[in-house]
């Protein structure tokens, strides 16, 4: 036997009084999921794409290729369409795919589109820059240990060999320094003065400038290994000074030039991200109205 409990309006309130459903989330994950992956996905193929085309754009050679002012504005330009058009795919894909909300405003609706199109970009965002980031270290890896390897086996050689390693250029500017006259010469003495040439080539690369004391000790140096007289080796020590610093500062200027693109690509990039923040809320706020016509 069931007994009831309450007066006979208590009953037919209860029975007449419509149940209350559980609301739905505000937020469609399934859907920003998916927009995500999309636009992750859109996003490797048009940067892989980017990259092909540039790297088919740059030349070793002079006069090949591409400036670096041209290759940094077309990257620039390469990052705004990637962005924009994996942002905008990601955000409609997420705005077409989310639930319906009902009895829900208008601007409420308009607001939780635009959210789940910056949603899904900054997932998407995540998403590639991990990849990135694991792809990097695992690049990073590999160097550092080839460096390490080759590092010891460099100063192994170098603890084995009676001489200073020099480098190939620096090795032919001082081969040019003692070249001689005489038909014939005595080598006693020879390799101690490249190295000691080097050394001071050495220091006046990483000073900025030769000492006077320092020039006229190797064009002293030069007129004694070689022969030739003390004017014609103060000229070539000269030459080869300015040779080496010219070199140096088209190093540096280099250096410099890659400094100033790379702060520029990161400008560059940072604003695409922003411009593709943007066109994901207009995507998937486009995608959620077109979703709530057709029900």
């Amino acid at each position: 036997m069931a007994y009831t409990v309450g007066t006979r309006d208590q009953r037919a309130e209860l029975t007449s009084a419509p149940l209350i459903s559980q609301a739905k989330a505000a937020v469609s994950w399934p859907a920003i999921i998916a927009g995500a992956f999309v636009a992750a996905g859109v996003s490797v193929i048009l940067l892989a794409l980017g990259s092909g085309l540039g790297f088919a754009s740059v030349s070793p050679w002079a006069n090949h290729g591409v400036s670096a002012t041209a290759f940094t504005i077309t990257a620039a330009v390469w990052f705004l369409v990637t962005q924009w058009i994996s942002a905008g795919l990601g955000g409609y894909i997420a705005g077409r795919l989310r639930s319906r909300w009902e009895g829900t405003h208008v601007h409420e609706v308009f607001f939780r589109d635009t959210a789940h199109g910056l949603i899904t970009w900054a997932v998407a965002t995540v998403l590639i820059a991990a990849s990135v980031t694991t792809s990097v270290a695992s690049l990073l890896g590999g160097g550092i240990r080839s460096l390490s390897e080759a590092g010891a086996q460099g100063a192994m050689s170098a603890a084995l060999s009676p001489n200073t390693a020099l480098s190939p250029n620096t090795d032919y500017g001082v081969d040019r320094l003692f070249r001689s006259t005489a038909s014939a010469e005595s080598s006693r003495g020879e390799s101690n003065s490249k190295i000691q040439a080097a050394r001071i080539f050495a220091n006046a690369t990483a000073t900025g400038s030769m000492p006077d004391a320092d020039r006229t000790y190797l064009a002293e140096l030069v007129a004694e290994r070689t022969g030739v007289p003390q004017t014609e080796a103060q000229r070539r020590v000269d030459d080869f000074v300015t040779a080496a610093m010219e070199a140096e500062t088209k190093v540096k200027a280099e250096a410099d030039r890659a400094r100033k693109a790379a702060a520029e690509a990161s400008i560059y990039l940072a604003l695409s991200l922003l411009v593709g923040a943007f066109i994901a809320c207009v995507a998937a706020a486009l995608g959620g109205r077109l979703r709530d016509e057709h029900p």
